[in-house]
């Protein structure tokens, strides 16, 4: 075990609707392990369902926990028999600490471990802290440098956009192809921007609201439709559906063509949903889970140098992590906001 060595500022959820910023250990990077200095954390979907509801699905907060993980920073220490991570380098965490025992590991699906430790997650007790906090040690293995040209600001992306390329691989070959994005907040939005990059032809992108169709517009969407003024009917090769609403299922297993691909990226919520199965069949659809991503977290890096209108485009707000409270009441306000981000290191 690491020696405790200080303490450090982090936003810790105690219980629905109570989130404090505490002071919390800081422990020294033991074998294998490197202490952080965390730059950039950007709000995710998960941290306002803990937020407000105290869980994510089966993932039920039972003690206080450090939310976020979708953080960039640089290299405070490394410890014992860590090589290529020198201190002051830019770099990204990826939040997963797969077993590398279990059969999904085995057989290379690293991503479905069953005793995965992912950063900020209420899945297992102890529970992970995760990464809204100024100083953080975690394996060597989750941290990655940042490719030339990246800056450290972006590069908190790199979660988000792996989940969007997950899918999309997912998907299968896109090139060319009519596809459709059913919910455009900030993952719609990343497999839109993937999907443009990736050379898909029409790329739809659907929503209930006006703002987060503006920014699928600068991803790279061909076509926006509000389907709160106007359904969209219109058949495609290849359907993501993103929102995570179990009554939005029915539209986009309508709206793949027969033969063609759904892709389920959204999680629904607790409980069964109801999937019109008669459709499936007589058209013949090949409807695919997507869950997180394993490899694909060095290429989004990759990308977000390559492409920096993605960070560009995706991010519309940036708080202290001081302001906690106005940081999330943005970011739940899907009609003003899409990426918000926390300055953790300003």
């Amino acid at each position: 075990m690491s020696d405790i060595i200080r303490t450090t500022d982090a936003l810790v959820i105690h219980d629905r609707e109570d989130l404090r910023l505490d002071r919390v250990p800081v422990a020294a990077p033991g074998r294998g392990e490197v202490t952080v200095r965390v730059a950039w954390g950007g709000i995710c979907g998960s941290d306002m369902h803990y937020l407000k509801h105290g869980g994510v699905g089966a993932s039920v907060l039972r003690a206080p926990m450090i939310l976020g993980h979708e953080i960039s920073g640089f290299v405070e220490a490394a410890g014992p028999g860590v090589h290529g991570l020198a201190p002051g380098e830019a770099v990204a965490v990826h939040p997963a600490r797969p077993c590398g025992e279990c059969p999904e590991c085995r057989r290379g699906l690293r991503h479905l471990c069953r005793e995965t430790r992912f950063l900020g997650s209420a899945a297992m007790l102890p529970h992970t802290d995760g990464g809204f906090r100024r100083l953080m040690t975690v394996a060597a293995s989750q941290v990655y440098p940042l490719p030339p040209g990246l800056d450290v600001r972006a590069a908190c992306l790199a979660e988000p956009l792996s989940v969007a390329l997950h899918a999309i691989i997912r998907a299968g070959d896109v090139r060319g192809r009519s596809v459709l994005v059913q919910g455009a907040g900030p993952i719609g939005a990343l497999i839109v921007a993937g999907l443009k990059i990736a050379g898909a032809g029409e790329i739809v992108a659907t929503d209930l609201q006006d703002f987060p169709l503006s920014i699928a517009r600068r991803m790279g969407a061909t076509t926006t439709v509000n389907t709160a003024s106007a359904p969209h009917v219109a058949e495609h090769d290849i359907v993501f559906e993103v929102s995570g609403a179990a009554g939005a299922l029915p539209t986009a297993i309508g709206c793949t063509a027969k033969g063609g691909v759904l892709v389920q990226v959204g999680m629904f919520p607790p409980g069964d949903v109801g999937i019109p199965l008669g459709q499936i069949i007589a058209r013949e659809l090949d409807y695919r889970g997507s869950f997180r991503f394993d490899t694909e977290f060095g290429t989004a890096l990759d990308l977000l140098a390559a492409y920096p209108w993605i960070a560009e485009g995706l991010v519309t707000h940036r708080f202290p992590l001081a302001a906690f409270g106005e940081a999330f009441t943005a970011s739940l306000d899907r009609r003003h906001s899409s990426k918000v981000l926390f300055d953790i290191g300003g």
